[in-house]
């Protein structure tokens, strides 16, 4: 079932738009109440818009810390490495400390870049807000099977069926141990997966994201989909 704050908007751009004020919203929260706000981030072409529109906020950027819930094995530098997008239109535009943005260190291959992340994501639970997105086969970070939950709280996944089929991502568990989730998804190629989700399919999205989580969809996604939450 989809979470009961569920919300479908008109246009991707309105998606990106609420995003962008729910995370400063949680930010400021945080800022008031622990003078630090921890966010994982996720991949993906879904959140760029979200990431753009952060780059142009007036905020304590020195208190954020920032995280990745997932990570491909490819060089830092590679443009498609999740934290390469963030960094690129967000990221290196404001003033982060660079010891408080983890990059998931993906190009020292899956088994030790996912023991080194665990080490740092046990010190720093729970994260102030998680954000994720669903693939078009109902995946979310790099969790592509509802079997994927061992006990570490990073995974070395191997063999994924998107490529590059070496990856590292934070578990199930992970993934539902912080203060808030919210979720986007957008385009027609989500509607499927999102009207499965919605009938109680087990996919890996609906193990990831807890009830009480906030979910953003667009006309596309959720109208395709037979969406039944108020247009805004």
């Amino acid at each position: 079932m989809l979470p009961v704050n569920s919300k479908m908007l008109p246009k991707a751009e309105n998606v990106a738009a609420q995003a962008c004020r729910i995370i400063i919203a949680e930010a400021d929260a945080a800022l008031r109440e622990r003078q630090t706000f921890r966010i994982v981030l996720a991949g993906g072409n879904t959140p760029r818009r979200t990431y753009e529109m952060l780059a142009g906020m007036a905020e304590d950027w020195s208190a954020w810390e920032i995280f990745w819930s997932d990570e491909r094995c490819q060089p830092a530098d590679h443009p498609e490495r999740n934290s390469r997008q963030a960094l690129d239109v967000w990221l290196s535009h404001v003033a982060i400390p660079a010891t408080q943005i983890h990059a998931i260190p993906a190009e020292l291959g899956a088994a030790r870049a996912a023991a080194e992340y665990a080490a740092l994501v046990r010190r720093r639970q729970p994260f102030d807000l998680v954000l994720l997105g669903m693939g078009d086969d109902g995946h979310t970070a790099s969790l592509f099977s509802p079997d994927d939950d061992p006990s570490a709280s990073v995974i070395a996944v191997h063999d994924a069926p998107k490529l590059p089929g070496e990856r590292v991502s934070l578990n199930y568990q992970s993934l539902r141990a912080c203060r808030q989730q919210l979720v986007l998804v957008t385009g027609a190629d989500k509607a499927a997966a999102l009207l499965a989700w919605q009938q109680g399919s087990n996919l890996p999205i609906a193990l990831a994201v807890r009830s009480d989580a906030s979910l953003l969809v667009d006309a596309e996604a959720g109208r395709s989909a037979n969406f039944v939450a108020p247009v805004l």
